[in-house]
């Protein structure tokens, strides 16, 4: 018999290729895509035959319902995303999905209601690989998104409007008191479980996020007649300002992190100056106070690069996110529950942005972490082992289980 967890995985599996991906290869799933609606269309069957009434909400997540004795108590929702980053891993956001699909499964098979209901919500954009902003789907569930923020257009300029109804998008927002916890499996997308012989730890808060769009604007001209003195390469200096970042977060050897993940030069000829660079800039730090002096200290060194090279410069802050401490309470039943199962309570912060920072602003969260191989993730070399996900899938029964205790005492 398949366990639940290797289920899980399979199920990532399948979801890691067409008609579930946009590329033919690989794995790249954006928000509203056709391989993002064909991924929704396949995991609400599962649902369904997990004993789930499911539904899409107005901002395009996917929902489904298993009932508890209780119809008008607040509920425990489990998820996590099901877009991807470009060239992604199979198991980031979509296993946290399949295992509180499995663990639903697990409840129905056995015959249990529980005095709560249990909603596993997939989100649809976490990542933001498509629109420039990420997490609109859990923020719009949060009640925490901006309605001016719904203004956007892909890279191939289509609009978030021509996709969804953008006048009915922030109805996704739950009720406060609606939820009374939130828990979501995923994997560490770092090397420390692994380093310490670990499949499971208890995630105590997620660190906190800056991100930029920075566009650095110069003269374009011809490779072979301008000289070197009168160039003004914006391309040339956005590469300065990206050594200048990484130097600055090295320099400061504490958790602060700054990366450069996307950039774009133009008009992208061979034989032209680029006359315009753009490119994302994220800063993290547990300490929300490193964060931001980091990033006053880049955002310096840019102005400072723009200056000397005769560019004119825009910043634009995509997302401010606070470091998201998980709930105490809830953390001391994830380690009972790991210590049950006969795993060892393990303690770590998440890097990583994951969809319970927004959520931690409607109800108390929770995570839980999984080993990944080599601590590798948003590439395609990601990889969970089975009994690992089986072993998540007993810890998160465990702690659903006490959870069932604590609200019907």
């Amino acid at each position: 018999m398949v366990s639940g967890g290797t289920r899980a995985v399979a199920r990532c599996d399948e979801l890691g290729a067409a008609p579930y991906s946009d590329s033919a290869e690989g794995l790249t799933r954006t928000y509203l895509s056709p391989a993002y609606l064909a991924a929704q269309d396949r995991l609400a069957l599962w649902m369904e035959q997990a004993g789930m009434s499911v539904r899409r909400d107005p901002a395009m997540n996917l929902v489904g319902r298993y009932e508890g004795t209780d119809p008008a108590a607040p509920i425990l929702l489990i998820g996590s995303h099901l877009d991807s980053v470009i060239d992604a891993g199979r198991y980031d956001g979509p296993l946290g999905i399949m295992l509180g699909v499995e663990a639903v499964a697990a409840l129905s098979s056995a015959g249990q209601r529980l005095p709560f209901a249990i909603e596993v919500i997939a989100f649809g954009d976490e990542e933001g690989s498509r629109f420039p902003a990420a997490m609109l789907t859990s923020r719009a569930v949060a009640g925490t998104l901006d309605p001016a923020a719904l203004a956007l257009r892909d890279g191939a300029g289509v609009a978030l409007a021509d996709l969804v109804d953008i006048a009915a998008y922030p109805s996704a927002a739950r009720a406060p008191g609606s939820i009374f916890a939130y828990l979501e499996a995923h994997i560490e997308q770092g090397p420390v479980l692994e380093d310490k012989g670990l499949a499971l730890g208890t995630v105590t808060g997620i660190a906190a996020q800056l991100r930029y769009q920075v566009t650095l604007s110069g003269m374009a001209g011809h490779a072979g007649t301008t000289s070197m003195p009168l160039r003004r390469d914006a391309l040339a200096g956005a590469a300065e300002a990206i050594l200048a970042a990484e130097r600055i977060a090295r320099d400061d050897q504490s958790d602060l992190v700054a990366t450069v993940g996307r950039i774009e030069a133009l008009p992208g000829a061979a034989n032209v100056i680029p006359g315009e660079a753009r490119f994302t800039l994220d800063v993290r730090s547990g300490d929300e106070a490193r964060r931001d002096r980091g990033a006053e200290a880049i955002l310096d060194a840019i102005a400072q690069v723009a200056e000397r090279r005769g560019l004119d410069f825009v910043i634009t802050r995509i997302h401010d996110l606070p470091a998201s401490p998980c709930d105490g309470a809830l953390m001391d039943l994830m380690d009972a529950a790991l210590a049950e199962a006969g795993h060892p309570p393990f303690r770590l912060v998440s890097g990583a942005g994951h969809d319970a920072m927004n959520m931690a602003a409607l109800c108390p969260t929770a995570m839980l972490f999984l080993r990944c191989r080599a601590g590798i993730s948003h590439n395609p070399a990601e990889h969970v082992e089975p009994a690992d996900a089986e072993a998540a899938l007993q810890v998160m029964l465990g702690f659903i289980d006490r959870l069932g205790a604590m609200r019907a005492a």
